[in-house]
């Protein structure tokens, strides 16, 4: 049987779902926008955290998990919790000079504490669960096999590292890098506020 247009399909719907903005590219761009190397990173975790979910999502745990009340409430609070933890912390940096701002942030916006900001990030975003689950349940049929499984998981991180990898490269270029040490205060002001926002939602959201 050809599986090529399910892939294919996969490839899109995940694209649809990378671009649709959220918690995902906030976490992305607010690394970028003050360090390339840390903005790629970010898009990593993130893509690893997809990966995680698709995987769950093979073995038909993403769709038990929405199913489960108090562990998808878990997820969602703890997930809503971290958001506005992110909102309040990038609020709290706008007392900081750039100059205090980069010398504290650079340990932590580096490497491998990037990626795992990004994947915390993805892992504790309860929709996930729910995008993957319904993705692979009506997309894939039934009873493919391990290859086209192993191949949409490929597909899905793929799409997810290509997507906000772009992502983290746009946001550092050198002309927004400019416009931000011209704007910072307003644009974090901005950024906090939305990763604040998105934190309430979830957190109300049932």
């Amino acid at each position: 049987m050809d599986y090529f247009p399910q892939l294919a399909a996969v490839a899109g719907v995940m694209l649809l779902g990378c671009i649709s903005p959220g918690p995902d590219l906030m976490a992305v761009t607010s690394h970028a926008l003050t360090q390339r190397r840390a903005g790629l990173w970010a898009a990593l975790g993130i893509a690893s955290s997809h990966a995680l979910w698709a995987t769950l999502a093979v073995f038909g745990l993403g769709l038990i998990l929405t199913q489960v009340a108090w562990l998808y409430g878990a997820i969602r609070i703890a997930g809503a919790a971290y958001l506005v933890y992110l909102g309040v912390k990038t609020l709290l940096g706008l007392r900081q000079s750039m100059s205090q701002m980069e010398t504290a942030a650079m340990p932590v916006r580096s490497g491998w504490q990037a990626c795992q900001r990004g994947l915390m990030v993805g892992l504790t975003n309860p929709k996930a669960a729910a995008f993957f689950g319904s993705l692979f349940v009506t997309i894939l049929p039934a009873h493919a096999p391990l290859w086209v499984h192993a191949a949409t998981i490929g597909l899905v991180a793929s799409v997810s590292l290509a997507w906000f990898g772009s992502m983290a490269m746009l946001f550092s270029t050198q002309r927004v890098q400019h416009g931000y040490h011209r704007l910072r205060k307003p644009i974090d002001a901005v950024m906090g506020t939305i990763l604040i926002g998105l934190g309430a939602k979830l957190a109300v959201d049932r």
